[in-house]
């Protein structure tokens, strides 16, 4: 399989991009084609620093997974992973716990297909195939509920992925994935928000996206807020990424268009 020389695996749709590939080149990474790239490169046209945001994101998410880790928890469902690329759920977790046990959920069958390359001597993560909008497809999949003991404390990852729900859907899968949860389980999630941003570079970044199967939605910080009912926010809360607990050594960065926080369930 190469992607360089746009070859697809046989009944993969490279007609439209997809949010993973187009993830996966945000990072630097190889794993996608034309179409993602001149998706993103629009994206970056619209909203210059998309991809240092990305790489935000991806630095947000080590530093929630290391301190799920320092809480006790020792299994995490990440919905929405995109590839299982270095740094991820399973290094950072298995840094603090070599037991952590790690399922990575996507519906790219890219992810499943490379995925599984990745992780095929790793016996405690998986990758599988499921919809975070029908989340009992997640929840029931037979290999999350191998690797997941849902009567104990799980950390639930939708990093970059809330804002591909609706507000029709937020109330009913954040329910269902929060109800399923034991106490002392953890979410974490990070959100794309008009806050601070011009009108334009919110319509023209929606309108790349709408050309995927996942439209996307920026929103105000009290709509995000919202998605972590029922949850107990770690401070410093529900906050832009560069202000949720920097590591000392980190550059110093500029505020980004997206919130994140890390909630325990009571």
């Amino acid at each position: 399989m190469s992607y360089g020389g746009e070859r697809a695996p046989a009944g993969l749709d490279t007609s439209r991009p997809s949010v993973a590939r187009m993830y996966d080149y945000y990072l630097g990474g190889k794993d996608n084609f034309q179409v993602d790239r001149d998706a993103v490169d629009r994206i970056e046209k619209a909203m210059p620093g998309t991809r240092q945001v990305a790489h935000q994101n991806r630095a947000f998410l080590r530093r929630a997974v290391r301190y799920m880790a320092r809480q006790g928890v020792r299994q995490f469902i990440d919905i929405g992973s995109g590839l299982p690329t270095a740094g991820n759920t399973h290094e950072i977790a298995q840094e603090v716990d070599p037991s952590a046990r790690v399922v990575y959920v996507d519906n790219d069958p890219v992810v499943l297909n490379h995925g599984r390359a990745l992780l095929a001597a790793d016996s405690r993560t998986t990758v599988v195939t499921a919809d975070m909008h029908r989340p009992d497809e997640v929840l029931e999949h037979p290999e999350v509920t191998r690797l997941i003991d849902f009567g104990r404390p799980v950390g639930v990852l939708m990093i970059a992925m809330v804002h591909f729900l609706t507000l029709d859907e937020q109330p009913y899968v954040m329910a269902r994935l929060r109800d399923a949860l034991a106490p002392g389980s953890h979410f974490t999630a990070t959100h794309a928000t008009t806050d601070g941003l011009p009108a334009d570079m919110v319509a023209h970044t929606e309108a790349v996206y709408a050309t995927t199967p996942t439209p996307i939605h920026f929103r105000p910080r009290a709509e995000i807020a919202r998605f972590f009912d029922g949850f107990e926010l770690a401070p410093p809360g529900l906050v832009m990424l560069n202000e949720w607990r920097p590591d000392a050594d980190a550059p110093v960065t500029q505020p980004c268009w997206l919130y994140g926080a890390v909630g325990r369930k009571p």
